[in-house]
């Protein structure tokens, strides 16, 4: 059987292999209210976008070392939009004195048969989940707030059971190799949140994607 056509589009102004600069941190259920309203006030705009994805996480096993792994993701608020297909790289592990976590990140547009395609291509499907949050935006930084719920019956996203009582929080930034300067930024923006929240550096040695 062939692989079912998938077209494949990037999904901002053409260049879709970037550096990402993360942060994480989570906050407390009962907190987020306080968390939302200091977003409010520091970011961009008032009300943040919201959202509800279900995403699937594909694995390509190897003879060697670690599989090749792509994170396939669909907006369930807004059914006809694109999916989208992101493949993330491993941590880097130079500069000690960036204040971020930098790792490659490619990230595209696809078309509707994009999980059939990726099963054709050998992928097979690990895990799966809901995120249900808020995106906050300052300038190029990006800021999610996500509540994440395991997957009950597979491909049913009507039956999930909340991940755990708090809220992952992401501060990110795409940019060009190179621009280290970022992460001096997002520490700054991260000291203004605490205390509500401690937005830390991931430890590569502790990372999983």
């Amino acid at each position: 059987m062939e692989a079912p056509p998938v077209t494949v589009m990037p999904v901002t102004g053409g260049t879709i292999n970037m550096m990402e600069y993360l942060l994480q941190g989570s906050v407390l259920d009962q907190a987020l209210d306080s968390l939302l309203h200091r977003l409010r006030g520091l970011c961009d705009s008032m009300e943040p976008e919201t959202f509800t994805d279900h995403e699937l996480v594909y694995l390509l096993k190897g003879q060697q070392g670690n599989p090749f792994i792509l994170r396939a993701r669909r907006s369930l608020s807004h059914p006809s939009a694109p999916w989208h297909l992101r493949y993330l790289g491993q941590p880097e592990v130079g500069d000690k004195s960036r204040h971020a976590m930098v790792r490659n990140c490619v990230d595209v547009g696809a078309s509707h048969s994009l999980p059939e395609f990726l099963n054709e291509m050998g992928f097979r499907m690990d895990h799966e989940f809901v995120s249900t949050g808020h995106i906050f935006r300052k300038g190029a930084m990006k800021i999610v707030v996500s509540k994440l719920s395991r997957i009950l019956v597979p491909g049913n996203t009507e039956n999930t059971e909340r991940l755990s009582l708090s809220y992952l929080v992401e501060l990110s930034v795409l940019a060009p190799a190179g621009q280290d300067t970022m992460s001096e930024d997002m520490r700054s923006f991260a000291e203004q949140l605490k205390p509500l929240i401690h937005l830390e550096k991931i430890d590569p040695s502790k990372q999983r994607h």
